[in-house]
């Protein structure tokens, strides 16, 4: 069904993902980012109609932490704000919400974390299930390592198979400033069986945001905008055991739900911390070759938690504004081994 309200992606903008960023604080990292995208429509914060970010305190360590990155927004005078413990993909998924019911024209929507505080495999064991799978604290390595040997088993990739998606993904990343990871990068030893540590993403730290706009508000701040023709999410069952890992329904309905089968699209940016992850997405998405997979690097040259999902909405709304995409389809995960998807449908004005 075609949403009742044409919204566009109207600018988009992210921070250098480093390794590490100790002398900075959330407020401080997003400051940029957020003036950025502003000043990219001319839209000062009076003219945001509504707010909402992603983020995590298990990343930050304290309650209701994104009440301090309000800071870097300007909350007074009082603004409409809302806040998911999500990537900021589903915060972008709540904005499009809110200017559906035409409540508002513009929306700003950011991510933001840092991993680089304290170990982020452990920290995402609290995402399990906390009576059978967390009290053995499988961390997310070993997770996406049973995900791959399972992929593996079943005769779908092997080993040399998933090193060349990595050094294709960081060959990719080489055009892109903001990665963390660039160019040939050494596939390592085994870091969980069968994946080496070039399999898996850099921990680092990063923000970013993206301003929506609803309508000709859209074409008045945006020489193309991406419009947004179909977005999605959907969510497998909490226990690893009761789930075929080597397939992605949840993936597959939303991008079905969001209109990503009806015509094909030139340029995919998928969410795929692991290397094993992309071939598992690329079935469920129907991606062949022709498809532009991941231009930008993809979540293997820069990963920073709670905001990969929504760079990956980023970076595809980004190649339509300049002209390098027509059809793009952006991908956002969360939870262990592609537990919840989120599928989103780009598409700029005829040219």
């Amino acid at each position: 069904m075609r949403p009742i309200r044409d919204i566009a992606v109207v600018a988009f903008a992210q921070t250098d993902h480093r390794r590490t960023s100790d002398e900075l604080s959330e407020v401080e990292m997003l400051l940029p980012v957020l003036h950025q995208v502003l000043d990219a429509t001319g839209l000062k914060a009076g003219d945001i109609g509504f707010t909402c970010s992603g983020s995590s305190d298990y990343l930050a360590g304290r309650a209701f932490s994104f009440t301090m990155a309000l800071d870097g927004v300007g909350a007074w005078p009082p603004i409409s704000e809302s806040h998911v413990e999500m990537d900021g993909a589903w915060a972008l998924y709540e904005a499009w919400t809110k200017l559906l019911t035409g409540d508002a024209d513009a929306a700003l929507v950011y991510g933001y974390g840092k991993s680089s505080p304290g170990s982020v495999r452990d920290v995402l064991t609290r995402q399990l299930d906390p009576y059978y799978l967390a009290p053995l604290w499988p961390d997310s390595v070993a997770l996406a390592a049973l995900q791959a040997q399972a992929l593996i088993d079943a005769g779908e990739t092997d080993e040399p198979a998933l090193a060349g998606i990595a050094a294709r993904s960081r060959a990719s990343a080489s055009a892109n400033p903001h990665a963390q990871l660039r160019g040939p990068v050494d596939h390592g030893d085994h870091l969980v069986r069968p994946l080496r540590t070039g399999d898996c993403p850099p921990i680092g730290d990063g923000a970013a945001a993206v301003i929506l706009a609803a309508g000709e508000r859209a074409r008045d701040l945006c020489e193309r905008p991406a419009w947004i023709r179909g977005i999605d999410h959907r969510i497998e069952a909490h226990g690893l055991g009761v789930r075929d890992l080597t397939d992605s329904p949840s993936t597959r309905l939303a991008a079905e739900r969001a209109g990503a089968f009806e015509r094909p699209v030139d340029t995919a940016e998928l969410h795929a911390p692991f290397t094993s992850q992309e071939v598992v997405l690329r079935k469920a998405l129907r991606l062949d070759d022709s498809v532009d997979v991941n231009p930008s690097g993809g979540a293997l040259a820069a990963n920073p938690v709670m905001a990969a999902g929504l760079v990956r909405i980023g970076e595809a709304a980004a190649r339509i504004h300049r002209g390098a995409s027509d059809r793009a389809l952006a991908h956002a995960t969360s939870g262990p081994c592609l537990q919840q998807n989120l599928v989103a449908v780009l598409e700029g004005d005829a040219r």
